[in-house]
Order: structure tokens, then C-alpha cells, then sequence
């Protein structure tokens, strides 16, 4: 059941005269984010001494901002009974360790069995989030990477883990299994990405609006033609990890976008064991394993590690036996 309309009343003190409006009721209104209080301020949903202003409007002292939250609206996302493994849950956010093939937000061509659709049937303490009854999807996983995911359940949550993703607080890292064997054992790409000057369904480090972004790389552990590689991403580009995986020469196992042509048969020069173990893999090899950030509320440091897909674990463990025999060989 959703919150009744709520209102509210506050006196602009002679600390916060220059403020604008839509600033000033986010900081003082609970549950209330600025860009959800400039949409009210221009419904006329909030006023100024009785009046009706703009979001930009500079208050002065004394001056009474007064309006209603109106009740939160249920968005169109069915719920549905889809299984979750939930890492960590409580009253202001939940992590959840995304499994591979899953959908975050309905779209054309995945009206159902997404991630929201599945959180609104597990969560049954969800607050309004911009107007509507929602889980707060802060950030995002492709549909075939899998692994740690966090979602806020109102909108101090949301708008607190947002600002942590803007300043970089948030550390992720992710496990990928890639071809090759780098010639290093660590290092770091700084290539900035955008949308791919041909392809536009594709990012590439070739743009013509690129965006900066950085991933510290490590290799975990090496095996025969190809290497499994601990990445610590600085910025939050989409398809990141994928396209910087591809510039250094080692592209993803599996990855239908960003993989080059040749390379499984690369792999088969090196190995043929090798070979037939990728042959029915088609989904990046890529997982998010864990995820550090400050809690919304306590401010204690958050670090929540999801465990590896069966599909990737099974085939690690089929490269380190087939790597172990060919050594055996030698």
C-alpha cells in the first residue's frame, strides 16, 4: 500500500536566503530529491508565500515554502515471482547478486521478467522514488553480465548512492575471462569511450564524443590462450570493461559485440582442449563480484562480494584442467 499525500511547511532562515527553491526543498523535505521537487515546484504543487514560483527562484529570509508530496504512483511493472539472491537487505536499500540473461528495466522486447519486476514482488517496503512506487535502480548491468547489483528502496537512498557513484565513492570490480595472456601482469587503460562513429549500438574508444573513463587491471590467474582478469572500474561507462578489454588486445570469451573474429581459432593454435571448452559459451564472460560503498543512512562502509555464475565457474575450472594436462604433456 502506498503513502498517503503528504505536506509540509518551512520559514527560510536568514542562513539560507539565496537558496534556490528546488535546492532548499530537497534539503529540508524527507523522501524528496531535487529533480523530484523542481517537477512539483512546476505543477504548482509547491509555493512561496502562497504563490507559485520557478525552481530557480531565489528565497529570502522569512519567506514560508509550503506544498504536498502527492501519494506515489505505481508504475506499470508488474511484479513477479522471480527467484532473487539477495547479498544484503534492510529498510533504505538491498544488493542482489544479478544472475546472467536477466533484463534490469522492462522494454520493447522485454515487457516482463525483469529485474524490476522482480523486486517489486520481493520488496514490500518500497517508497516513493521521483512520484512512483519503485525500486531505485542506481546503476546498471548488460543483460549477460552477472553479479552485484545494489538497489535503494526510497529516495534519500537513491539520491545519496547517486551522488556516491558521481564522486567515485563507490568501488566496483569484476571478474573476465579473456583471451590471451596479457604481457604484464597488471596495468590501466585510461581511453576514453562514446558511441561508436558507424555502429551506433556500439561504444569504442574511437568517438567523437568521448567520455573519460579508466579500469585498473589484474591478472588473477593465467591458463592455456587465455587469462581471467580482476578489473577495478574508476568511471561507469557503459560497455566499459568490454571495450577496453578489446583495445588491449584481449577481448572477452564469449562477448557477441566486442569480440573479434579468429579468435577461438587463436585459441585452437594453442589449444584445441581450449577450443571446444569455449565453442558453446555466448555471453561475455564477465561478472561483478564485488561492490564497496558507504551506507545511506549508518555511513558504515559497505563491501558485498556475489559469488560466480555456474556457467563461469564451471569453465574456469575446465581451463585449469585442460591447462594443468597440456603442461603435463610438455
Amino acid at each position: 500500500m502506498s503513502n498517503p499525500p503528504s505536506s509540509f511547511s518551512f520559514c527560510v532562515r536568514p542562513a539560507q536566503a539565496g537558496v534556490r527553491l528546488d535546492v532548499l526543498v530537497a534539503a529540508e523535505v524527507n523522501q524528496c530529491s531535487r529533480s523530484f521537487a523542481a517537477a512539483l515546484i512546476r505543477k504548482g504543487c509547491i509555493a512561496v508565500d502562497g504563490a507559485v514560483k520557478k525552481p530557480r527562484y531565489p528565497l529570502r529570509a522569512g519567506e514560508t515554502v509550503s506544498g504536498t508530496i502527492p501519494a506515489p504512483e505505481h508504475i506499470d511493472s508488474l511484479p513477479e515471482d522471480i527467484p532473487l539472491q539477495i547479498l544484503y537487505e534492510d529498510a533504505e536499500l538491498l544488493v542482489l547478486n544479478k544472475a546472467a540473461g536477466m533484463v534490469v528495466h522492462p522494454a520493447p522486447g522485454h515487457p516482463g521478467g525483469t529485474l524490476v519486476n522482480a523486486l517489486m514482488h520481493h520488496c514490500s517496503d518500497l517508497a516513493g522514488i521521483s512520484g512512483t512506487v519503485r525500486p531505485g535502480i542506481v546503476h546498471r548491468l548488460d543483460k549477460d553480465t552477472s553479479g552485484a547489483l545494489v538497489v535503494a528502496k526510497n529516495s534519500r537512498s537513491m539520491h545519496h548512492l547517486a551522488g556516491q557513484f558521481k564522486s567515485r565513492r563507490v568501488r566496483k570490480n569484476y571478474l573476465a575471462l579473456v583471451y590471451g595472456i596479457p604481457k604484464s601482469n597488471s596495468g590501466s587503460i585510461d581511453q576514453p569511450i562514446g558511441r561508436h562513429p558507424v555502429e551506433r549500438k556500439k561504444m569504442s574508444v574511437t568517438t567523437h564524443t568521448p567520455r573519460s573513463a579508466l579500469t585498473h587491471w589484474q591478472v588473477r590467474e593465467t591458463f592455456s590462450g587465455a587469462s581471467l582478469l580482476d578489473l577495478d572500474i574508476r568511471t561507469g561507462r557503459t560497455h566499459q570493461i568490454r571495450v577496453h578489454c578489446k583495445f588491449m588486445g584481449h577481448p572477452l570469451i564469449g562477448d557477441p559485440i566486442y569480440g573479434r573474429r579468429g579468435e577461438r581459432k587463436r585459441l585452437a593454435d594453442t589449444s584445441i582442449g581450449m577450443r571446444r571448452a569455449v565453442i558453446d559459451i555466448h555471453r561475455q564472460m564477465l561478472h561483478a563480484w564485488r561492490i564497496s560503498f558507504d551506507h545511506p543512512t549508518t555511513g558504515r562502509r559497505m563491501k558485498l562480494e556475489a559469488a560466480l555464475p555456474e556457467d563461469m565457474a564451471q569453465l574456469i575450472d575446465r581451463f585449469r584442467i585442460l591447462s594443468a594436462s597440456e603442461k603435463a604433456q610438455e
